[in-house]
């Protein structure tokens, strides 16, 4: 009779996980669904307004090369040149709230993209091959590894896990990304946070890196910073990337930032040192 007990006990436990895990599947795929149709629609507008442009400037280069044709007439030079400056008076304003749009519809598919990944975790330079099978217990040995104290105070539920990309290319070199998906964004900052406290994040002795985990365009802005970053930080200038790619960092007891590498080009020709530390890379 007592085990007739567990077993029902068990067989409803079994039903509440199963009927968890499929809510959060199928929020998983309305959310996909929803940023897929978002994406599409942006795509779609970006398509109109970029071949927009290119007929302006299409139509614009014509005229030009007409008004320079050796075998037109100086009355019809003169009265095409006219009509050209008027053309290009007209257009160049639709032209940059056309530019605006365009960048603003980028910065719109960008931030969506973060948001779905907001609460992601980006593990670099895990072995291949080391129990890809199971890489949910594999990021709960590197948290116990390097936060033992975390693992007490998070639920380490793991909502998903997976190499990225998804097949391996026999001619990479470095081993594919891990990304853990947590569920709260919360804790994924608080592990991050650990992580850069730490310095050093291990696997078994082999050292690791702990990151965000962004769009592909937040991404490459943010490498772009990459080699700044690295100088600053062996400089003790404690830099930090904020989001989405900005630089800052401490110099003279001021906390300085930048969104572009102009900026701080213009900025480090008043500082010396900060102008002899990174000339070669600037």
């Amino acid at each position: 009779m007592r085990r007739q007990r567990n077993r029902t006990k068990l067989s409803m436990e079994d039903i509440e996980l199963r009927t968890t895990l499929l809510r959060s599947l199928k929020n998983g795929l309305e959310a996909t669904d929803k940023c897929s149709e978002i994406l599409k629609k942006s795509n779609e507008t970006l398509d109109v307004m970029i071949k927009n442009q290119l007929e302006i400037k299409h139509t614009r280069t014509e005229r030009t090369n007409t008004i320079q044709t050796p075998n037109s007439r100086p009355e019809e030079h003169k009265n095409q040149g006219k009509d050209l400056k008027c053309e290009e008076a007209k257009n160049t304003q639709p032209e940059k709230q056309n530019e605006k749009r365009i960048r603003k519809y980028k910065d719109s598919v960008r931030s969506l993209w973060d948001s779905f990944k907001r609460t992601n975790i980006r593990i670099i330079g895990v072995p291949e091959d080391e129990r890809d099978q199971d890489i949910e217990n594999l990021f709960e040995e590197i948290m116990t590894e390097n936060f033992p104290h975390l693992v007490k105070e998070i639920d380490l539920q793991v909502q998903e896990a997976q190499r990225t990309p998804n097949k391996r290319n026999p001619k990479r070199t470095t081993p594919r990304h891990i990304i853990i998906k947590m569920p709260r964004a919360k804790d994924k900052e608080r592990i991050l946070k650990a992580a850069r406290e730490r310095n050093s994040v291990t696997y078994k002795g082999i050292p690791i890196r702990l990151s965000a985990d962004f769009s592909t365009e937040t991404l490459q802005a943010r490498r772009e910073w990459q080699e700044i970053f690295k100088v600053m930080n062996t400089k003790n200038l404690q830099p930090r990337l904020l989001y989405p790619a900005k630089l800052s960092f401490r110099t003279e007891g001021q906390i300085k930032s930048f969104t572009d590498k102009e900026k701080l080009k213009e900025f480090i020709t008043t500082k010396p040192l900060l102008y002899e530390m990174l000339k070669g890379i600037l």
